[in-house]
């Protein structure tokens, strides 16, 4: 009987879209895979707290006081270990709100909120380019939505003005946006709502904890909206190098997810040792100013680099998509960039749009770009791409 997935996946393969799974090993700021040692230009650990080990001896006390081991059941029946406790009341304390609450993965947050909050009148609008798990929960939600042009602030009123009626709508969007590297206008997010007193906002604030913001809290810190904003949430798995996902929200918002929030009801809760892991970074996260200073600053140099050499991209930050379009070619160069000793992954659809498969340039405190810019300048002129 012939395999009736197997065409399928020739296809993909045929196109350069197959995806893989490689072994590797992490080696502080490097990556071991393929038999090459290449630095590691698609990670998350933004501040290099997990590269280079800075919380071992913390996580060793952590082990022995919790263990390794599972915690063996949801936080509903025997899962809610006195340290989620702990890192919720932390989280909220931070941000300035009455609650917290945490989830296992970002992926497991985005998937269950709308789904827990949303009622049959619920108005779901989406900027285009959120990411899979938001629109996965928008799915789940079951109600009316519509996604409006990426940034596009007119637009999104046009959609406001469409629905005004409903009795709330809820507006969703990343501050920092995980395959552009642009940021969303939250003030001026915050404006529209309040010019429609239905409106909730809801910011994935994934990229952005740990990076912006004076204490590391993110873009709502920067723009001073984070008490404006309905939904915050954000990842722990990131740039606060452990696990997890979090919401900050009223008091009654975390009441409602614990009784109908499928993602958290039905799934078992994290290890303890993890939480603590979470919790003991980010008492530390005020302390990493030097590590975003140095983000920054590389982020920055690398960007000018690559528009004076006549590359565009849209990003605003540490996060630098190279558009290449098709994704033959972005599968190629990247692998040219690998063995000079690069670990850098073609970003391709349906992760991106079709025709925008692009090189993502993920970088970390612990990535100077200094030598990076000419080499990929040199890459992208021998294709005669975006220059």
């Amino acid at each position: 009987m012939n395999n009736p997935f197997a065409a399928t996946l020739k296809a993909l393969q045929e196109t350069g879209m197959e995806r893989q799974l490689y072994p590797m090993q992490h080696d502080g700021a490097y990556i071991i895979a393929e038999g090459r040692r290449m630095l590691n230009l698609s990670g998350n650990d933004y501040l290099g707290i997990a590269s280079r080990g800075d919380l071992s001896e913390e996580m060793q006390r952590i082990v022995a006081q919790y263990g390794l081991w599972g915690s063996t059941s949801s936080r509903l029946l025997t899962g809610n270990y006195e340290v989620y406790t702990e890192l919720e009341e932390l989280l909220a304390r931070r941000f300035g709100r009455e609650a917290a609450l945490v989830f296992n993965s970002g992926y497991h947050m985005n998937l269950g909120i709308l789904p827990a909050l949303c009622q049959g009148d619920t108005i779901v609008l989406a900027d285009k380019l959120v990411h899979a798990s938001m629109i996965d929960g928008i799915r789940l939600s079951g109600c009316t939505f519509a996604r409006f042009r990426h940034n596009d602030l007119n637009h999104l009123e046009q959609l406001l003005r469409k629905y005004q009626d409903a009795p709330r709508i809820i507006v969703m969007v990343e501050s920092l946006y995980s395959m552009d590297g642009d940021r969303a206008d939250l003030q001026g997010l915050v404006a529209l709502k309040h010019r429609y007193p239905q409106v909730m906002l809801y910011v994935d604030e994934a990229h952005a904890v740990g990076v912006l913001g004076e204490t590391g809290l993110g873009l709502a810190q920067e723009t001073k909206t984070i008490g404006e904003i309905d939904l915050l949430v954000g990842t722990m798995g990131k740039a606060l190098a452990s696990m997890g996902g979090y919401i900050v929200c009223d008091e009654v918002i975390r009441r409602m997810l614990i009784n109908r929030c499928r993602s958290l009801i039905f799934s078992t809760a994290l290890p303890p040792s993890s939480i603590a892991l979470a919790r003991e970074v980010l008492e530390r996260l005020p302390d990493y100013t030097a590590e975003r200073d140095r983000l920054r600053g590389y982020a920055t140099g690398l960007r000018e680099a690559l528009r004076e050499a006549g590359c565009t991209t849209p990003s605003e930050s540490h996060i630098i998509p190279i558009t290449i379009g098709q994704a033959q070619p972005t599968v190629e160069i990247a692998e040219q960039l690998r063995a000079l000793g690069y670990y850098v992954l073609p970003i391709r659809p349906p992760t991106v749009p079709q025709g925008s498969a692009r090189l993502r340039l993920s970088l970390t405190s612990q990535t100077p770009t200094a030598e990076l810019a000419p080499l990929l300048i040199r890459l992208l002129q021998e294709q005669h791409i975006g220059l």
